[in-house]
């Protein structure tokens, strides 16, 4: 594949210039986790972005679109890790994690194994970033102390209970959902009632879009950049 050159389009499988290498998380469990992190070139990033992918049961993995494309871009063009990884039992083209998917419940040793590399790889700024399952994953065990503030995309709040919704109220941390008009689990409507007992939440609604938001990649890495590092926002369509 050439070399994108300045002022070409940014197109989906267009690959910017980051310093990225492969990774092992390890879990409380004793499971190893395969995943890559992805950092600006030459400088220093912003803010991280640890990436929970949606559920492998149905091809949810780390390279599943939103997530593979924000790893190719946005450390060039805003600044920022992106830090993505396989949950137990999933397989994608960087490898196979150990271990089986369960349904929500083992999966809490996988989230504390990403946000605790962070933490040892001193990545600054930490945001949790979920994709449909991905986004219980977040709510049900990312409220963590070292973590700034979540995005949930596509969130179906399927797993998570009233008592996690309540424990990111009371910590005050920044929560956005990004909902599709015609999710199939949830809507923008739904979604603010669901999400009323969080004072803080942002509800954010994509007309149009459906819930794997194919063709809404710059859409969602948009409202993630403002979030995480506004000064980049918005995010250019063409190669710098």
């Amino acid at each position: 594949m050439a070399e994108p050159r300045s002022g070409d389009q940014i197109r989906a499988n267009t690959v910017l210039a980051a310093r990225r290498r492969p990774i092992s998380l390890h879990t409380a469990d004793g499971l190893t986790l395969v995943g890559e992190l992805a950092l600006p070139a030459a400088t220093v990033p912003a803010a991280t972005l640890i990436c929970v992918h949606p559920l492998p049961t149905h091809g949810g993995m780390m390279d599943s679109h939103l997530f593979r494309k924000a790893a190719f871009r946005l450390p060039a063009l805003a600044d920022l890790a992106v830090l993505r990884f396989n949950t137990r039992g999933t397989r994608s083209a960087q490898g196979r994690s150990e271990g089986a998917f369960d349904d929500a419940v083992g999966e809490r040793y996988d989230v504390a194994a990403a946000i605790e590399f962070a933490e040892f790889e001193d990545l600054p700024e930490p945001w949790l970033v979920g994709w449909s399952f991905g986004t219980d994953l977040t709510l049900k065990y990312g409220c963590d102390p070292g973590i700034v503030g979540a995005i949930l995309i596509s969130p179906p709040l399927r797993y998570t209970v009233d008592a996690e919704l309540d424990t990111w109220a009371g910590s005050g941390k920044p929560l956005v959902a990004i909902v599709p008009e015609f999710d199939d689990y949830l809507r923008p409507a739904e979604a603010l009632t669901r999400f009323a007992r969080v004072p803080q939440v942002q509800v954010v609604a994509v007309p149009g879009a459906k819930h794997l938001l194919v063709g809404y990649t710059e859409t969602v890495l948009d409202e993630i950049v403002l979030r995480v590092n506004s000064r980049a926002h918005p995010l250019p369509r063409t190669v710098p």
